[in-house]
């Protein structure tokens, strides 16, 4: 009897240790603890966990190299997350690299994520402190998003004012005309019209130009012969003079006028005689009357001497001589 209740006592012991080790390999695999490979830890300080909790997984570069092992309050604004990383990652991560925490998935388990640095450094030591960098927790994004929903709202409402405003203002009434569309690309038209227009005016006074510097054409020869430039100054120089004896000239006949003009006024000289006496006016009226009556008299004279026998051979050759020198001049011409 005695033998079978040690028997059952050692029954009963290895029953608890083994209930006591499958518990605590249930718990080592229930928090990603790797129970046969070696692993060194990491620390890293953070302001706010954002619901990291022990036993979380650790990534680095999106590959899980670990698990949370404790997290420590240092004091209100600090909190300490002790890492446990599998040494098979030790050799690539170098003590610059930045832990941060993130979300598996989009709604899923905290998770510590660390990044490398491109930066050379040495390669972490157990029980080193990485730095940290804050990451936007959902909370913080979904305030963010609240606050821009908000926003979008207050502008969709300014620019629904806005848009009612312009369909009643004259400015959509415009837009809407086709004529004044029709006039818009006519006036458009007319400018480019006249643009091109302008290119070929500024073209031609360009060649212009180019044509007056090498001296072709009248106002190239005008800018660039120096002989025709001495030619036209002494031009210049004698018109200058016509004018100064013009001048003298006018001051001559000006003086001349009015000396005739007060020999007239006063009665002196023959010019007043023959204006103003009427007795030496109506004599020379009187011998010119007798010259044209002598004048008349020859000519029937003349007339009368055609018809005589004696001379008029004389005045028929002289007539005949008169018609061919008239024909030969024609001729000539």
């Amino acid at each position: 009897m005695a033998k079978q209740g040690e028997n059952n006592i050692k029954l009963g012991a290895f029953v608890l240790a083994g209930f006591i080790v499958v518990m605590v390999s249930f718990y080592m695999i229930g928090n990603n603890t790797s129970m046969f490979g070696s692993s060194f830890k990491l620390k890293a300080r953070f302001s706010n966990l954002s619901g990291l909790m022990e036993g979380n997984n650790v990534l680095f570069s999106g590959i899980q190299a670990g698990t949370v092992k404790s997290i420590e309050i240092i004091n209100d604004t600090t909190i300490e997350v002790t890492m446990l990383i599998d040494n098979k990652v030790k050799a690539y991560i170098h003590n610059n690299a930045v832990a941060a925490i993130g979300t598996d998935g989009l709604m899923g388990n905290k998770v510590v994520n660390i990044q490398p640095v491109k930066i050379n450094s040495p390669i972490v030591k157990n029980g080193d402190l990485l730095s940290a960098q804050k990451m936007t927790s959902m909370d913080e994004m979904l305030q963010t998003l609240s606050k821009t929903n908000n926003n979008i709202a207050t502008i969709s409402e300014a620019l629904k004012t806005t848009v009612l405003r312009l369909d009643t203002s004259a400015i959509f009434n415009v837009l809407n005309d086709k004529s004044i569309g029709i006039s818009v690309r006519s006036s458009l038209k007319s400018i480019n019209d006249a643009s091109n227009n302008a290119s070929e005016i500024t073209r031609g006074l360009d060649q212009i130009v180019i044509q007056i510097k090498q001296g072709k054409g009248v106002a190239g020869v005008l800018l660039t012969d120096t002989v025709f430039a001495g030619n036209l100054k002494t031009a210049m120089i004698k018109i200058k003079s016509a004018s100064e004896n013009a001048n003298q000239m006018t001051v001559q006949l000006n003086s001349m006028t009015s000396t005739i003009n007060h020999d007239l006024a006063y009665g002196k000289g023959p010019l007043h005689a023959l204006l103003r006496d009427s007795l030496i006016t109506q004599r020379l009226n009187t011998s010119m009357d007798n010259v044209q009556k002598g004048t008349d008299g020859f000519n029937q004279i003349v007339e009368a001497l055609k018809h005589n026998f004696l001379v008029r051979g004389y005045f028929k050759t002289q007539e005949k001589r008169q018609k061919k020198d008239s024909v030969n001049r024609q001729n000539l011409k």
